[in-house]
C-alpha cells in the first residue's frame, strides 16, 4: 500500500472507533522521522483531550491494525492531541476554523513577517481569506504557504501554582 492509501485505510478503522469514545478524528499521518515510521491518530474534543482519551484510542485501535496489518513496514503508533496550534488541511478543519484566529506561514514577509495571526474569514477548497489585525483581506493560494495553523487563545488569567487562600 502507498502512504495515501495506508492514511486513508487507518482513517476508515479509526473514524469510528473516536466517534464510539465521543471524540474527533483530525487527522491520521504516517510519516518517517529517521529510520522510524511513525502512524499519528490526531484527536480532538470540545474542552480538549487528556491521556486518558489518547490510551483509550490506541487501546482500541491497536489490536484492530495488528489484525487488518495494513501497513508492511514496522511503525510505532502514536494517538495526539490534535493541540492549541494545529495544522489545518483538511475541509472540515477549515470550515471548523472559520472566524477563528490562524497563524499563516508565507515564504516572504508581509508588513515585515513570516507568520502573520490573522482571522480565518473564508475558504474555497483551494484559497483562504484572512483578515489581518488591520481589518485588510489578504487572500492566499494553499498551495501558496508553508502552512495555516489554528491559533487558539489560551486562557491564563487563573495562573500557575497555589491560589492565594491555599498557600498557609
Amino acid at each position: 500500500m502507498n502512504k495515501n492509501q495506508i492514511i486513508k485505510t487507518v482513517w476508515e478503522m479509526a473514524e469510528p472507533v473516536t466517534e464510539q469514545l465521543g471524540l474527533t478524528l483530525w487527522d491520521v499521518q504516517f510519516v518517517k522521522e529517521g529510520a522510524t515510521w511513525s502512524l499519528r491518530i490526531v484527536i480532538d474534543r470540545e474542552g480538549g483531550v487528556d491521556m486518558d482519551a489518547c490510551e483509550a484510542v490506541s487501546r482500541a485501535l491497536d489490536p484492530m491494525l495488528d489484525e487488518a496489518d495494513p501497513i508492511d513496514e514496522s511503525y510505532v503508533l502514536e494517538v495526539w492531541s490534535a493541540g492549541y496550534d494545529r495544522d489545518l488541511t483538511r475541509d472540515f478543519h477549515f470550515e471548523a476554523s472559520l472566524g477563528m484566529p490562524v497563524t499563516v506561514g508565507l515564504f516572504a514577509p508581509e508588513k515585515g513577517e513570516k507568520e502573520p495571526v490573522m482571522t480565518l474569514k473564508g475558504y474555497t477548497g483551494k484559497t483562504v481569506i484572512c483578515t489581518d489585525s488591520d481589518g485588510e483581506d489578504h487572500e492566499y493560494e494553499l498551495k501558496s504557504l508553508r502552512f495555516i495553523r489554528r491559533k487558539d487563545e489560551i486562557d491564563f488569567s487563573g495562573g500557575y501554582g497555589p491560589k492565594a487562600d491555599e498557600t498557609e
